[in-house]
C-alpha cells in the first residue's frame, strides 16, 4: 500500500495575499471542522479524522500551512506565526466564507488556530486542543533548541531531514508502518522543501525581542474570551515536548474544559490512539 492510498482526498488550493499556493482538503458537507497541523506534519496527520468526519455528515477541512505538505514552500517568506494566522483567516473567512467552525488543533496548530479564534471568537463553535500551546513558555527541549541554530540547525534539519526523521521515531509511542512514515516524509524531500521545518523551530519566541513574542502574548491575553466555548483537551501523556505540564496550564485557563488524557499515547496521538480519540472529537 502507498501513502497515497491512505490519503485519497481531492486537492484544493487558493492564492495567499503574498501570491503563494496554499493547499487544503475539503471533504463532506455539513458543519465545518477545521483541522490545523503543526511541525513537522501536514494534513496527512488528520487523514483518518477527515474520512470519519465526512462520513458522519460534517465538512472536514484540513489546510497545509505554507511551507508544509502540498502547499508552496517559498524561500523568502517570513514563516512567522502572524503570517500563518492570516493565511488561516483568509481560508476560513474569504475563500470558504464559513460562518461557524469547530477547530481541531495540534502542535503549532494550537497557536495558529487560537490566533484565529481569539480574533474571531464569534465564529468559533467548539475547540479541540491536542498536545499544543498558545501561550508564552521558556520550556523548549534541547533537541528542538538545537534545530534553531542558523548553521548546525540548518545542516541537521534541512540537510539531513533530522527533524522529520527524529519525529517519526519519537513523536509516536507506537511504531508506524512504512507507508505512514512515507506519507509524513513525502513533502520534505530536499533542502528547499524542508524550509518550514526549521523555520517553525526558529519561530518559537523565547525572548521579548523575537518577532513572534508580541503575537503570542496577545493571543495568550485573549484566551479567556473563549472560556465559555465547549473545549476538549485531548492529550498524549508520553509527549516529551508538549508534556502534561502544558495540559495543566490549559486546564488552568479553561477549567470547564472536558479533559481526555491517554497514558499510552505520545505527540502523534492520532497515530497512537486514533480509534479512541476520533469518536471523542466527533461527539
Amino acid at each position: 500500500m502507498s501513502w497515497r492510498d491512505l490519503y485519497p482526498f481531492s486537492s484544493h488550493s487558493f492564492s495567499t495575499h503574498e501570491g503563494f499556493k496554499m493547499h487544503y482538503v475539503s471533504e463532506g458537507i455539513g458543519e465545518p471542522f477545521v483541522m490545523v497541523h503543526g511541525n513537522p506534519t501536514w494534513s496527512f496527520l488528520f487523514r483518518d479524522l477527515i474520512g470519519k468526519c465526512a462520513e458522519s455528515g460534517r465538512q472536514a477541512i484540513a489546510p497545509d500551512m505554507i511551507g508544509c505538505g502540498l502547499s508552496d514552500k517559498p524561500q523568502k517568506w517570513g514563516y512567522h506565526l502572524e503570517g500563518h494566522i492570516r493565511n488561516l483567516e483568509q481560508l476560513i473567512d474569504t475563500e470558504l466564507k464559513l460562518d461557524k467552525v469547530t477547530l481541531v488543533l495540534h502542535d503549532w496548530g494550537g497557536a495558529i488556530g487560537m490566533g484565529y479564534a481569539t480574533r474571531h471568537p464569534e465564529k468559533v463553535s467548539r475547540i479541540v486542543l491536542m498536545n499544543t500551546a498558545a501561550f508564552l513558555s521558556n520550556d523548549c527541549p534541547k533537541r528542538i533548541f538545537l534545530c534553531r541554530c542558523p548553521f548546525l540547525g540548518a545542516f541537521l534539519v534541512r540537510g539531513l531531514n533530522a527533524f522529520v526523521e527524529a519525529a517519526l521515531r519519537m513523536a509516536p509511542a507506537k511504531r508506524m508502518s512504512a507507508d505512514v512514515c512515507e506519507g509524513y516524509r513525502f513533502p520534505y524531500q530536499n533542502w528547499h522543501d524542508r524550509i518550514a521545518t526549521q523555520r517553525f523551530a526558529q519561530d518559537i519566541p523565547l525572548k521579548p525581542s523575537h518577532p513572534t513574542w508580541q503575537t503570542l502574548q496577545e493571543i495568550e491575553e485573549r484566551l479567556p474570551l473563549l472560556a465559555d466555548k465547549p473545549i476538549s483537551l485531548i492529550w498524549g501523556e508520553q509527549d516529551f515536548c508538549f508534556h502534561t505540564g502544558f495540559l495543566k496550564r490549559w486546564m488552568e485557563i479553561y477549567p470547564k474544559a472536558e479533559v481526555h488524557s491517554f497514558p499510552e499515547a505520545s505527540h502523534y496521538l492520532l497515530e497512537d490512539a486514533g480509534e479512541k480519540i476520533i469518536p471523542l472529537i466527533l461527539r
